[in-house]
């Protein structure tokens, strides 16, 4: 399976507190929840739908697996209309959880890959199949990135600064090139990027410092 990943994120790249509720993430005093919401065309709308329809299986962190079992794993397609794509493959698809704490997921058809999460997730890509597809979860995006396990990246730009929040990208971390593979803008201003990682950067060499 390809391992791709989806993130909806703000102009200055926070990914804190999209989804409907302003208090679903109010990790350490965040308070601008839901800066996503009603975002987005519906081609927009269908690109999504479409994404999850073609999933193979699902691998979260444990905080957006939480947060997702508890909404998706819970409501019916009548809560979510528009969004039946979504509900139906979440909760039909394998899924999998990257965590050292997680020992009893509630959510039908969940395995939690508690050890040697590279070799879990080299063995789960090596699988025949179409996509292995990451949504939210930024460490585990972060991490996946650093080990080179990455096959594609999407990101969803919303049109806000929110000026606070946990960052996609942190302000110091591993460097990365990308290679973009599409890019669209909505009739909204979201912006859809897809990217293929590249391997490092290369930067300008250093000028000799005179004497």
């Amino acid at each position: 399976m390809k391992l791709t990943t989806m993130t909806q994120v703000t102009i200055d790249g926070v990914m804190q507190g999209n989804g409907g509720a302003s208090d679903e993430d109010r990790r350490n005093g965040f308070e601008r929840g839901g800066w996503a919401l009603g975002k987005g065309d519906n081609e927009t709308h269908a690109l999504i739908n479409q994404t999850y329809r073609r999933a193979d299986a699902f691998l979260f962190g444990r905080r957006t697996y939480e947060l997702f079992a508890g909404s998706w794993g819970s409501w019916t397609e009548q809560d979510v209309p528009g969004w039946e794509p979504v509900m139906r493959a979440l909760n039909t698809q394998p899924k999998y959880v990257a965590s050292t704490t997680l020992t009893d997921p509630e959510w039908s058809g969940t395995t939690v890959l508690s050890e040697d999460v590279a070799a879990a997730v080299r063995e789960l890509k090596a699988t025949p199949g179409g996509e292995l597809q990451v949504h939210g979860s930024g460490i585990l995006t972060r991490w996946l990135l650093e080990n080179d396990l990455v096959d594609e990246l999407t990101l969803i730009v919303v049109p806000v600064v929110v000026g606070q929040g946990a960052r996609l990208f942190p302000q110091t971390g591993p460097d990365l090139a990308l290679d973009l593979l599409e890019s669209r803008v909505d009739s909204e201003g979201v912006t859809i990027q897809v990217y293929r990682p590249a391997g490092r950067p290369r930067y300008a060499p250093t000028q000799p410092s005179a004497r």
